[in-house]
């Protein structure tokens, strides 16, 4: 039988009872099935040897509830600051350019999207951003003056050499 297989008769025969015991535990069923997904796919990440345990479900069922418990002691930590520190100043208005420009980047393609942010706003070099991303160099540079060209048609503005969508890449 493949790994791929006897997890998935694993998983069918066991996570019913996993989830109802865990609703149990916890009292939340949202909660509990949130954190059995995430033990099961802990458990298939780890199946090699997690299959060959005594009691897979078991182990299933505790990763589980550590996951819930380790959420909720996130959820204590966070409010302990809160009370400690108070509520985080108030951020500035946005500006009305800032909101249409953050609307016109959602409408370009991501990679362009992120490329203009890391260099433009970020103030990352061309070889930074491309590390970052994962692509070559001209990749980016491409990326970059395409986005400015999408960004200038959203915008309805003339790009940077004075003619409308059309962007030089210095």
């Amino acid at each position: 039988m493949t790994p791929e297989r006897d997890f998935d008769e694993f998983y069918l025969g066991s996570v019913r009872k996993v989830t109802a015991q865990l609703v149990a535990m916890l009292g939340d069923q949202g909660e509990a099935e949130d954190a059995v997904q995430e033990a099961y796919a802990r458990a298939w990440q780890r199946w090699d040897s997690v299959s060959r345990m005594d009691d897979p479900v078991s182990w299933v069922r505790v990763v589980a509830y550590r996951i819930k418990v380790s959420s909720w002691r996130a959820a204590v930590r966070r409010t302990v600051a809160h009370r400690r520190h108070g509520p985080p100043a108030d951020l500035p208005d946005l500006s009305p350019d800032t909101v249409a420009l953050v609307a016109a980047l959602r409408r370009i393609p991501e990679t362009q999207r992120r490329a203009i942010v890391l260099y433009h706003l970020a103030g990352l070099t061309v070889e930074q951003v491309a590390a970052e991303v994962g692509a070559p160099a001209g990749t980016v540079k491409a990326r970059l003056s395409r986005g400015r060209a999408a960004l200038a048609q959203v915008l309805g503005e003339p790009g940077v050499d004075g003619v409308k969508g059309r962007h030089s890449y210095a």
